[in-house]
């Protein structure tokens, strides 16, 4: 601003010699007037060096504390960008442990997974096998019962008197008797009819084996395990799959109605826990009636006991008052006797002849 003014004051001066030189028109003062302009351009000249020597001072000590001020901000914001940096490092450390212990437990469950998926192919080759298949479902009826039944309730692969063998016999008191469980699994015709990849005449054929295969099932076990004053009037087929039986349930009501016309009774690991705790409950009821005998003997030969023991006890009180009385009559004949010894001692005869022991 200051170095505006300067120069607005050198062209004013400008201005001025120019008139002065036009009024004097060559005269003599000429000369002394322009060495006093001159005089005054250089002092003017000298001003504005020394104003713009201090502008310059003044710009260059505000540039100084600019770049002072300006330093110590980007000190502080290089600190507080460290700080951040520091801290968001620190964060991403911790993210980073935790995604390298998560990566470790996805890989342990993977390895889990891959275990289980061999373990489930293997258990699809196992099933593959009829014979293989048989045992799997021996072996979860096996256990099912184990856990469900008293040891001498049941018998595994159990053989009649006429050579028949089934799976597993349950021994239930009379009037049910010996129930016969056999486990069969109707897997392979189950498997194509579910199996979209096949075309439709395929699946029709698998469906139709299907009913071939549970309508011979049935027959098998109506044939072999109803077993006329061996066995109940009804036997067991024991599915271990669930699927299998659902789809029995849900889709061939006729095999349903079919297996019940023949009495035999289709059940799945599910139901067959149901029917096996009905089973203990009645096996603990026969038990408890039997107990019931034994308490009732018991109790009559209690009675028996009381009896005696109250016959005895009133002989016994019997012989109590008799003794109390005599123990009485001992006693007023001890009196009598002191008293006759304190009146001998006090010379008190005369009264003896009229008293009586």
């Amino acid at each position: 601003m200051e170095l505006f003014i300067l120069i607005l004051m050198i062209l004013l001066v400008l201005l001025t010699l120019a008139q002065t030189g036009v009024a004097l028109h060559g005269s003599g003062r000429r000369d002394a007037q322009l060495g006093m302009l001159t005089q005054n351009l250089n002092t003017l000249t000298e001003q504005i060096d020394s104003r713009t020597r201090k502008s310059e001072e003044t710009v260059q000590t505000q540039i100084e504390k600019l770049i002072t001020s300006n330093n110590q901000r980007l000190d502080q914001i290089g600190e507080k960008v460290e700080q951040r940096l520091e801290k968001g490092f620190k964060d991403t450390t911790t993210v980073f442990g935790d995604v390298l212990k998560r990566l470790a437990l996805i890989d342990k469950a993977q390895e889990k997974i891959g275990q289980l998926t061999s373990n489930v192919v293997s258990l699809q080759e196992i099933l593959s096998d009829k014979r293989s298949r048989g045992a799997f479902g021996e072996i979860q009826l096996g256990a099912l019962i184990s856990n469900m039944m008293p040891e001498n309730s049941y018998s595994l692969q159990y053989t009649f008197p006429n050579g028949v063998r089934t799976d597993c016999a349950l021994f239930l008191p009379e009037p049910t008797g010996t129930i016969c469980i056999d486990s069969k699994f109707p897997l392979e015709s189950y498997q194509r009819m579910t199996d979209l990849a096949l075309g439709d005449a395929d699946r029709t054929a698998a469906e139709r084996q299907f009913r071939q295969d549970i309508k011979k099932h049935i027959k098998d076990i109506s044939g072999k395990y109803i077993i006329s004053g061996e066995t109940s009037d009804g036997a067991m087929m024991f599915i271990p799959a669930e699927a299998v039986f659902s789809e029995i349930h849900g889709h061939y009501p006729d095999l349903v109605e079919e297996a019940q016309r023949a009495r035999v009774w289709m059940v799945s690991p599910t139901t067959m826990m149901a029917v096996l705790t009905t089973a203990r409950a009645v096996l603990k009821d026969a038990a408890t009636r039997k107990q019931v005998h034994i308490i009732q003997e018991h109790l009559a030969a209690l009675s028996q006991d009381f009896n005696r023991f109250q016959d005895r006890m009133d002989k016994l009180a019997a012989h109590i008052g008799q003794a109390q009385k005599d123990v009485d009559e001992v006693q007023t004949s001890a009196r009598k006797i002191t008293s006759r010894f304190e009146k001998i001692e006090k010379a008190e005869l005369s009264d003896a002849p009229g008293e009586t022991s």
